[in-house]
């Protein structure tokens, strides 16, 4: 049991330091089909492991100058919000029907992650509007600098708050949607959106796991701290791996990565 933690958190630290999402989504499975914990507990172990395992991401990425930390708070606490509310909604659906609906939510983001990834001229650039490309919601001054109006602020508020249900409801930090959102709505390169986005899932991870605990379900202290033993060691590999990849590249291997997650859910609830 604790080989196999060490290596499940170690897949998920991987995932969560290789592209800064999708750590959670490989827990659930894991703790689900491979450790044998009922979902209700998975759920609580994948937030709190994900979590701490973000954290120490986090300030290793905001040492190295690669957050946006006015963005990154800004989507917390929406998440924050959301959370609670995914909580109260899970008890209320269908497992099956909740989780075939979120893999098909994976395939869509995965596809639109891809086809950025493939055409990188679709980007969105510092002020610029491609002939095209419809003018994005969120741009950019020229610094770099996002620019943060009415309706981008929304935007981000919106996508903040689906996350923080995702997380109630299934346990998940939201890296998954986190940062196609951060790179295909907000133009924000993907090195950064990595490491905003683990920013983000450390305090919507919080939220999360106050929920559970507070609506009375338990959480297993010692197969979440193995979780979290193997996920620090593979988020150290993960980070270092993915300084020396091109940006599009990872993003490819997150759309695939969220591709194949999609699938397994699927075959496991259609009977196959």
């Amino acid at each position: 049991m604790i080989g196999l933690s060490l290596l499940f958190g170690a897949i998920v630290g991987l995932s969560l330091g290789l592209t800064g999402g999708g750590g959670a989504i490989f827990a659930i499975p894991l703790l689900v089909y491979g450790l044998h914990v009922p979902t209700r507990e998975a759920v609580g172990i994948s937030l709190m492991a994900t979590g701490a395992t973000s954290l120490v991401g986090f300030l290793y990425r905001w040492k190295l100058g690669e957050i946006e930390v006015r963005t990154g708070l800004l989507f917390a606490v929406a998440g924050m919000l959301g959370a609670p509310v995914g909580t109260w909604i899970a008890g209320f659906l269908p497992e099956t029907v909740v989780l075939l609906s979120f893999a098909g939510l994976m395939v869509i983001v995965a596809v639109k992650l891809w086809q950025q990834a493939a055409h990188p001229v679709l980007r969105v650039t510092a002020c610029s509007t491609l002939e095209h490309v419809d003018e994005p919601t969120c741009q950019r001054d020229l610094t770099g600098l996002l620019i943060l109006n009415s309706r981008c602020a929304m935007l981000l508020v919106v996508v903040g708050v689906l996350t923080g249900v995702l997380s109630g409801v299934f346990g998940v930090g939201g890296g998954f949607i986190i940062v196609p959102a951060l790179v295909l709505f907000s133009g924000m390169p993907i090195q950064r959106a990595v490491g905003t986005s683990l920013l983000v899932i450390t305090l919507v991870s919080v939220s999360g796991v106050t929920s559970q605990l507070w609506s009375g379900r338990d959480v297993s202290l010692d197969i979440t701290s193995w979780f979290v033993t193997g996920g620090i060691s593979g988020l150290i590999i993960g980070q270092r791996i993915s300084h020396r990849l091109p940006g599009s590249l990872l993003q490819k291997i997150f759309a695939i990565a969220i591709l194949a997650v999609a699938a397994f859910i699927v075959i496991r609830n259609s009977g196959a």
